[in-house]
């Protein structure tokens, strides 16, 4: 199929922007850290059901194992602690905005490791498309944080942001490493990420005492149980489903470029749901990354 690859990149972008919006919610009641330990437990427990019931091919070599471990570990564990760091000391806004760098790190690691080339064509839709997203970034409103940040935590808070962009970009190589080794479900491979990335994200969470009982939790705020179950469905089970196979079927710059845009894809939703404001700038930035978008899809 032409263009699967990209495909599957809108679709993570559209599953990503709802998982979004449903664990922003549930982290404002529960907290952050709750949120995303509990995210990849539901994830693992929908996987492992569905691989059961689907009776899906379990073989896998040791190296995909391995490459997947990896992935997961940076991607999950390192990426996503590293990124909510981050939103805590920088903000949201200005996170996303670092992390949107996350395409060009993982193409400039698929140049190196795998030797995967871009069109002319391709290095200008990166671009484009990644300047559309800075601009609709720009153009949300302000975090709720203190003005007056002290200089020194601002720069840890960039920091962290670039080590999560760097992290999200390099767990997608080990993936497509991982996918170069032979054939590979969709479903499996996400199950072995998540798999490794709670192994060591589960003990140091609940001996930190961040993470609580979560059926105490959910008990008292059911709510929040709602919206963790909706975005683990579109997140970590779906979503990064759809994500490798993306990556499996189109270079590893283009496809993280199109799952970038998911702040684009986002704008109707806050519309809508949330029923924020749009600003001419972030509609425009919208444009400009729809645009650089469709360059991708030239050869």
């Amino acid at each position: 199929m032409l263009y699967i690859g990209e495909f599957y990149s809108l679709l993570t972008a559209c599953l990503w922007s709802g998982s979004s919006i449903a664990f922003t919610a549930a982290a404002r009641r529960i907290g952050s850290v709750q949120v995303n330990t509990s995210r990849l437990i539901m994830a693992a427990g929908f996987l492992i059901v569905l691989v059961l019931l689907a009776r899906i091919d379990l073989t896998l070599s040791m190296m995909q194992i391995v490459y997947l471990s990896i992935s997961g570990f940076i991607g999950f564990t390192l990426g996503d602690t590293f990124l909510f760091q981050a939103f805590k000391l920088i903000g949201a806004r200005i996170s996303m905005l670092i992390m949107s760098l996350a395409p060009a790190v993982a193409a400039v690691l698929a140049y190196i490791i795998l030797g995967e080339n871009l069109s002319p064509w391709g290095v200008i839709g990166i671009i484009v498309t990644l300047t559309g997203i800075a601009i609709v970034i720009l153009g949300m409103r302000g975090d709720p944080i203190n003005g007056s940040v002290i200089h020194h935590v601002a720069r840890g808070g960039i920091f962290l942001a670039i080590l999560g962009a760097v992290g999200q970009g390099g767990g997608l190589i080990f993936a497509k490493m991982a996918f170069l080794e032979g054939n590979i479900n969709g479903f499996v491979a996400t199950l072995v990420r998540i798999l490794a990335a709670l192994v060591v994200l589960l003990p140091v969470s609940i001996i930190s005492g961040r993470y609580k009982n979560p059926v105490q939790v959910f008990r008292n705020d059911p709510p929040a149980f709602r919206y963790t179950v909706l975005g683990s469905i579109f997140g970590p089970f779906l979503g990064v489903t759809s994500s490798l196979m993306a990556i499996q079927y189109a270079k590893v710059g283009i496809a993280a470029t199109i799952m970038a845009t998911t702040p684009i894809v986002m704008l109707p939703l806050v519309h809508f749901v949330q029923k924020e404001h749009l600003t001419w700038r972030a509609i425009a930035g919208a444009f400009i990354a729809t645009l650089g978008v469709a360059l991708l899809f030239l050869p």
